[in-house]
């Protein structure tokens, strides 16, 4: 505790850290209070088929990452998703397309370039699909929530250009925190939007548990108890690295000697992130939608009925199958062992006992094939996390932290934020965060 109070202490010592704990803190605030201003011409208190519609499946989860601003009916309604689904494109685009490799070798001009299309394809992506979609979806699921003497048009016109603005304005705050905050603001961004979604499903499920006298307080303090242990693994999950040994070649130039130190790669066990849960998800997400398009959910039979259930078995092996094949192809697409070879040999790097170029990037996508395969099942397995909870009579809100995208974002983001802080800490001289070691963040190396 008294470790606790005198690393505040130092924090608030410092001017920079401070400037920029209490802007991010700024920011947030306002993101936050923009959560909950409604588009024009909604009446709030009838919103209650929304809410019921986003209490479960993938529209959960993209409500868990507005903050709630998406059953909300909110001008932030459709969060930093757009901005997300864009950059997902364009990461596609640059394994595809060779004008858009050019721009990945071009260094920091071909990344502004990259941003700057992946924000013009954002707005694209909200006027054309996203912010139609949820509005045509907001009729059919909360119209007497709109005023009567609205002309539907007109309403559709405006909102989606208040919908496109307020996605755009937070994807704005995102690049300030970064700028002149804490952490990386739009990840940031996220990770307060699931937060806040975590006070109501914790009382949710303390009065579950009490009311329905469902195993009370001994059997929450067990379920907290687990997710600690979920929390720890996930944890594992974001740090895990195998580290390559690289020697450099001794170059000597004048009266001075260049390289001949060895220093290490570290190779993440999940290099694909959340990004394979999202996809299956997206892609289990279908059969739900047909059969609630043919409102025929109950005679719905055999196997596809299975898929209406989150917590059904052949749903979860379909979805933890779906998330191994889809790791290893967002991570053959992410990592490039060819380029990472290239840059080895042209850096005067080699891995030793391996020659330098073709063999040197066999080595490194056969150690990668190695450890994405542990990632992977690790990856599903907390993935799929929440159904178990589920099972046990966990609440569907609270249940959402066993696992899934949710608690990896948070896992990441908080120790992304930490390490950031302990950065700072550090360079100022002070002690770190921990009294063993530094804080690792997603990147699986320490803060220096």
């Amino acid at each position: 505790m008294r470790k606790a109070i005198e690393t505040l202490k130092n924090i608030w010592k410092i001017e920079d850290l401070r400037q920029r704990i209490l802007i991010t803190i700024l920011f947030v605030a306002i993101y936050r209070f923009g959560s909950y201003v409604v588009l024009p011409g909604i009446n709030p208190a009838m919103l209650a088929k929304l809410h019921e519609q986003t209490s479960e499946g993938l529209l959960a989860l993209l409500n868990m990452f507005s903050g709630g601003a998406f059953s909300n009916a909110s001008i932030f309604a459709l969060g930093i998703m757009p901005y997300i689904s864009a950059s997902i494109v364009i990461q596609l685009l640059g394994i595809a397309v060779p004008y858009f490799q050019k721009l990945q070798r071009e260094g920091e001009s071909g990344r502004r370039k990259m941003n700057q299309y992946t924000r013009y394809l954002t707005i694209a992506i909200l006027l054309l699909v996203q912010a139609p979609s949820y509005l045509l979806n907001l009729k059919m699921q909360a119209g007497p929530s709109l005023n009567a003497s609205l002309d539907w048009t007109l309403f559709m016109v405006t909102s989606t250009i208040i919908l496109a603005a307020g996605s755009m304005f937070i994807l704005w705050l995102g690049e300030r925190i970064t700028d002149k905050g804490i952490g990386n603001g739009i990840s940031f961004i996220i990770l307060i939007g699931i937060i806040a979604r975590f006070p109501d499903a914790l009382i949710q499920e303390v009065v579950s548990r009490v009311a329905n006298k469902s195993g009370g307080l001994i059997m929450f303090i067990i379920e907290v108890v687990f997710l600690l242990l979920v929390i720890g693994a996930a944890i594992l999950l974001v740090q895990g690295t195998r580290k390559i040994p690289v020697q450099y070649a001794k170059r000597i130039v004048g009266n001075k000697q260049y390289g001949g130190a060895r220093q290490y790669i570290p190779l993440k066990v999940n290099a694909a992130g959340v990004m394979p849960i999202i996809f299956a998800q997206a892609i289990m997400f279908i059969p739900i939608t047909f059969i609630g398009f043919s409102n025929n959910v109950n005679n719905a039979g055999g196997f596809l009925h299975a898929f209406t259930d989150h917590t059904s078995f052949w749903y979860n092996f379909v979805f933890a199958v779906m998330i191994i094949l889809f790791t290893y192809f967002y991570t053959a697409i992410t990592i490039n062992p060819t380029q990472m070879a290239e840059d080895m040999k042209r850096n005067n790097g080699f891995i030793p006992g391996i020659k330098p170029g073709k063999k040197t990037a066999e080595y490194i996508d056969d150690i990668m094939s190695r450890i994405t395969l542990p990632g992977s099942f690790f990856l599903a397995l907390v993935a799929i996390m929440p159904a178990f909870a589920g099972i046990f009579g966990v609440q569907a809100g609270f249940a959402q932290f066993f696992g899934g995208t949710s608690l990896l974002i948070l896992v990441g983001v908080v120790l992304d934020t930490l390490q950031q802080v302990e950065s700072h800490l550090l360079m100022r001289h002070y002690d770190g965060l921990l009294k063993s070691g530094r804080i690792k963040g997603r990147a699986g190396v320490a803060a220096y």
